[in-house]
């Protein structure tokens, strides 16, 4: 997937469909010049359904399609024949949609599974036709229910990926550079910040031919929380990882300060994150030798006090196995099980 194809936020007018009138018919056949009401019923109008399809990433493929709308019930016809319904409307998005109300903001719903079917706008019922009026005092009524309008909703789809594994770190950190050497994931990699402006999915292969699933998320910087740089158009797709991968370069200033920075601001978004499984993973350890790393490891086992850290270096191939097996026993941990 390109970065330009990654889209996860649409703003979409869906509008149901309305409900068919009823018929006002009096039943007429030969010899029968004043046969009784039998005007049928009218149809009801389309629904607007969301679809899960676990074989979607993105809201690409509904970023040009601004409105939907479903099809208009059909009218009741004599023999009180019912009008046909209007045709639905399914729109498909990936697992971990979640759908607002664009006026209100509030959220409606998420869909989290496959083939999960939510329905976003109802058709409008149809009407009854003069038949259900009929009654000893008034044979022969000459009226009949008219369709319920239909529904119609300005919505928002955001996208929180749905990824096992979360790579949080600041811009340059060596995300993108990992993702590409664990999976197949071509993410656009220089050395510059921001280079990655839209997550990057990736599926980790594991031993026995098993996987599972690694994000690449914009580097945060300071004030991220409050909108700042890429702000939580980043943020929110960690809330959906079982595991946060803090990934912090060996040549980083102050190694403990810039994880506490990291932390700082996934506390601000949202402090149910820190409930999340974390590990601190050091990159670019090949810029090391055996001695300066020993000299850090003494040191990190101060400052992080019992924290899970590692080093790797994913352009010298350093680390990367022991990476996946930390990674894979931490998924299938009881905590992330339940």
């Amino acid at each position: 997937m390109t970065e330009g194809n990654f889209v996860d936020y649409v703003k979409i007018y869906v509008s149901s469909g309305k409900g068919g009138k009823g018929s006002t018919h009096l039943h007429r056949e030969k010899f029968i010049e004043k046969g009784g009401p039998d005007g049928g019923d009218g149809g009801r109008g389309g629904h607007v359904y969301l679809v899960g399809n676990k074989g979607l990433w993105t809201l690409f493929h509904l970023k040009f399609a601004k409105h939907v709308k479903a099809g208009h019930g059909g009218d009741g016809g004599s023999a009180r024949s019912t009008g046909a319904d209007g045709e639905d409307k399914y729109i498909e998005v990936p697992l971990g949609t979640v759908v607002r109300d664009k006026e209100t903001n509030e959220i409606l719903f998420e869909i989290t599974e496959d083939g999960e079917k939510r329905i976003v706008a109802r058709g409008g019922k149809g009407g009854l036709g003069n038949w259900h009026f009929r009654s000893s005092t008034n044979q022969t009524p000459r009226y009949s229910q008219p369709g319920m309008p239909a529904n119609e909703i300005d919505m928002i789809l955001e996208l929180k990926v749905l990824a096992d594994v979360g790579l949080v770190g600041f811009p340059n950190a060596g995300k993108s550079t990992l993702l590409s050497v664990l999976t197949s994931a071509k993410p656009k990699i220089a050395d510059y910040p921001f280079t990655t402006l839209k997550p990057n999915l990736g599926i980790v292969a594991y031993r026995d031919f098993q996987s599972f699933v690694m994000a690449d998320i914009p580097g945060i910087i300071e004030g991220a929380a409050e909108g700042k740089g890429l702000g939580h158009y980043f943020l929110r797709h960690i809330e959906r990882n079982s595991v946060l991968l803090f990934l912090i370069p060996a040549d980083a200033d102050d190694i403990k300060k810039e994880y506490e920075i990291l932390l700082d601001e996934l506390r601000r978004y949202n402090p149910e994150i820190l409930d999340k499984e974390r590990f601190i993973v050091i990159s670019k350890s090949d810029m090391l030798d055996e001695e300066l790393q020993k000299e850090m490891k003494v040191q990190l086992d101060t400052e992080f006090k019992g924290l899970k850290y590692h080093f790797i270096s994913s352009i010298a191939n350093q680390g990367l196995v022991e990476l996946k097996d930390k990674l894979w026993e931490m998924l299938n941990s009881e905590e992330n099980q339940l």
